[in-house]
This record gives structure tokens, sequence and C-alpha cells, in this order.
């Protein structure tokens, strides 16, 4: 094994993609940001959908900066995909899109999704084989709808991608279900690594669409059509960027941190080998997603700063840099404690036109005077997000019978200390945030492992941690350490 290996992470967002170059050396790892582009679904005719065919390009640009900017005489030794969940490309066999990629906020599985929960015994028979809870974005629901509205689509499809297996299907050629991936998509049987037959039937999706999905770490060729990369080895890392996020955190071997991944949404939970089960989790919307080695991820989804990137948008003045960001932030800290908090479990936030009114609404339900400014409102949203944050570690404490003893956070929402100090008083535990590109480290410890640089992710963890700054916020309000 060479002295240094290097990588390269494609981490795609809802919001923004980016590449990083990842290096390991002398058992520590170094990273830098070659590329970062905006990403945004488009709506058409009443329908939302991405643009994968920009993506790819920019995928491609930022991987010849990669190799540009890598030492003289050095390789690229892999490259690896994650993206957000349950979003999918339907192809034939020759890997061509036969039908538009959909964005999961898409309306159009509401009829979908109320139906499912009137019929609680089926919504339960579905819990229990899945572990995923019934929600408007599940690839469940959006495969349901595309089947039953163009039932065509039957012969045109071969073969449901997720958005991590589409890009790793471009970049390899072959055509793989990533585990992590796979088990956001209420089809995965939560005792197995199979595809449940009885999630596949209720939906009437067809069987043959998916293959036996494989583990994170899995070499799936080398890069075809980049001459820049030939040789270049693409690994299946955890597909699901939440996934390759809790790996890059270096939390304790004793199993009592509680995970928060902070971005567009608020993906809280923590690592362990059984599944969460039941009525009580079902109530509490408890996703069972995978790991990418085949354990369990218990997590739930608290709506995170889309509720505050959704308010900016209704402000001629916004934050643009760290300065900006950090003086919005000041100012809002100095706002009184909000009369109420929001419920921030309210569907109505969840693709509102304006999502300063769908606040003022709920507000006003509860005779609540809407803030007057944006530093109001992101007091208001970063409390309400902290209580969100708290009341979902202590659902999995009574669940589960642990007890956790720090939450640790990665994520666009490390850097908000406002965000961060709400979630530290709310839950009564300390906050520690890291000064770490969580998604993007995850994806390179997944390559690294899988190139035999390192041992295993504990290993990763130890020596990732021993060099990490990090922010302590104690939950009486005093200043972080």
């Amino acid at each position: 094994m060479p002295a240094s290996v290097h990588a390269a992470a494609i981490d795609l967002g809802a919001t923004s993609g980016r590449v990083i170059l990842g290096t390991w050396a002398r058992n520590r790892l170094t990273w830098r940001e070659v590329h970062r582009f905006p990403n945004a679904f488009r709506t058409l005719d009443g329908h939302d959908y991405w643009d994968v065919g920009s993506l790819w390009q920019e995928v491609q640009a930022g991987l010849r900066l990669a190799v540009a900017a890598l030492p003289r005489g050095a390789k690229l030794a892999s490259v690896g995909v994650d993206t957000w969940g349950v979003d999918y490309a339907l192809v034939n066999d020759a890997g061509r899109l036969v039908f538009p990629v959909h964005a999961y906020r898409d309306s159009r599985t509401q009829p979908g999704l109320q139906k499912l929960a009137r019929t609680r015994a089926a919504l339960a028979r579905l819990y229990a084989a899945t572990g995923v809870p019934n929600v408007f974005y599940n690839s469940s629901l959006q495969l349901a709808e595309v089947v039953a509205a163009c039932p065509a689509i039957e012969d045109l499809a071969t073969r449901c991608l997720f958005l991590p297996d589409y890009f790793n299907f471009l970049l390899s050629g072959r055509m793989a279900n990533e585990l992590s991936i796979a088990s956001t998509s209420q089809l995965l049987d939560v005792h197995s690594t199979q595809w449940s037959r009885a999630a596949l039937d209720y939906f009437r999706i067809p069987a043959h669409w998916f293959t036996p999905p494989v583990p994170a770490g899995t070499r799936l060729g080398r890069v075809r059509g980049i001459p820049a990369l030939a040789g270049t080895q693409v690994i299946a890392v955890p597909g699901h960027d939440t996934a390759c996020a809790y790996d890059a955190m270096p939390a304790a071997p004793d199993g009592t941190d509680l995970f928060l991944s902070s971005g567009t949404w608020s993906l809280v939970g923590f690592e362990s080998e059984t599944p969460v089960l039941g009525a009580e989790a079902l109530a509490a919307r408890i996703s069972n997603e995978r790991i990418g080695d085949g354990r369990y991820r218990p997590l739930t989804n608290v709506i995170g700063l889309w509720m505050l990137e959704g308010t900016l948008k209704d402000f001629a003045s916004r934050p643009n840099n760290d300065r900006e960001w950090n003086a919005l932030i000041t100012a809002a800290a100095k706002r009184p404690a909000p009369a109420r908090l929001l419920d921030v479990a309210d569907p109505a936030f969840a693709n509102p036109p304006s999502m300063r009114a769908a606040i003022d609404r709920q507000l006003k339900k509860f005779r609540v005077t809407p803030p007057r400014d944006l530093a109001g409102y992101v007091r208001l949203i970063c409390d309400s997000l902290g209580r969100g944050h708290a009341e979902a570690m202590r659902n999995f404490e009574r669940m589960t019978g642990r007890r956790f003893k720090r939450i640790l956070i990665v994520g666009g929402g490390s850097k908000n200390r406002l965000l961060c100090q709400a979630t530290a008083d709310a839950a009564g535990v300390p906050v520690v945030s890291f000064a770490l590109e969580g998604t993007a480290v995850g994806n390179l410890a997944s390559q690294f492992i899988a190139l035999g640089a390192v041992k295993d992710l504990t290993t990763f963890r130890r020596h990732l941690g021993a060099g990490l700054k990090q922010t302590v916020y104690a939950p009486d309000g005093s200043k972080p350490v």
C-alpha cells in the first residue's frame, strides 16, 4: 500500500453537490473541496423533477478537478457516490433512462399516502415487514404512483437504480443496488438484506426491477469514459448521505452517543444491532434504515434546515457569506425566547409556496404574533428544531431503554451555534459539533477501508477523532468550549 492513498467523494445533496478530494496518510485524513455546484428540482406541468444530466456534467467536471489537484505523479485510487435518499432512475437493459427522474417532494404520492394511512392493518403489516413508516417521499409510494399512472412502464423499465446506484452505473457500467440507499425505500425486508416480497406485492412494483443489494465497500469496476480517471476504481460507498454522515462521527464505542445529521433534514438516530419495531415505533415514525455493513440505523426525520432555507426566500436581504451568517445568528440569539415553538412535524412545512406564510399560519392558529424580521424567524426556527431533536432523543430512550450521554452533530447545522445550543438546552445533554464535512468524510472512510488503507470503521473513527476540532455546547446555556 502506498504511503498516501487518494480518493474522491461525490456528495450530492438536494440543494448542492460537491466533489471532495481525500488523502489518507500516516493514519490521518486530509481533504479539500475541489468543486461545488448548486442543485434544485424543477417543476414542469405540476410535477417536480431532478436535472440528472446537469448533475452528471458537474460530477465529471469535479472529478477532473480532483485529478488536477493531486500531487505530481499521484493517482486517484477510487471514487464513491452518496446522495439524498429515496429517489431513483428507471432504466432499460442498456442503462438508458425510460422515465423522467422525479423529485421526492412531488405531491403525486399524496393519494397513495392517505389511502395507506386509512388502512391501519396494511400500515402495520408493511411496518412489520420493512421497518419504515408511511412517509410521503417513500420510494414505495413514488414507484406505485408511476406504475398506476403509466402502466407501460413495466414493459419499458428493466431496472430501478436509486440515485447513487445510477451515478455508480454511469461511472462504472455496472448496475447494482447498494444496501443503505435501498433501505430508505420501504421495500427492503427489515429482518434480512433482501427485498420484501410483501411490500413489493402491496405496492404492485415489479420484483425484477431490483437485484440483491450489495454491501458498502463493494468494488463495482473501473471508471469508464473519463480518460483522466483510467484505472480508478468505483466503490459502492453507503449510498445514502445520512449513512455516510453517521460513519464519519467519532462516536464512543459504548453506544451512548446519539447522532444528528443536520441539513435539509435533521436525521436523528443511533447505531444498533437490531431494529426498533412495534406500534410505538410506528407512531413515532422510526425508520430502521441500514448501515452499509447491514446493521441498523434507527432514526427519525425532523424537517431540518429546509424551514430556514425556505424562509430566507421570503426576505430580500439574506446572508451570502460566513460573516453575514454569523451576524444573522448573533442577532437571532439576542431575540427573546419565542412565546410558542412551532410544531415542526406539521406537514404544511413539507413544500409550501411560502415557508414564512406557512409558519405565520400555524402561529396565528394559537393567537401568537409572527416574528417581525428575519432574525426573529431564525430564533423561532432554531428553538423549534432544538425541541424536535430533543423529543426524538426521548422517544428513542423510552422505546429502547438506552440513555444517551451526548448528541454528535455534523452537517450544515453543526455550524449554527444557535441551533446547537437550542438542541443542548432542550435535550439536557451536551451537543458536540465537529469541524467535519460529515457525509464526504464517511464516503471517503468506506473507500479507504475497501482499498485496505484502513482496517475498519472503528479504526478510522479513532484516528479521525484524535485530530478533529470540536465544540461542546453545554445544556445550561453556558458558552461553548
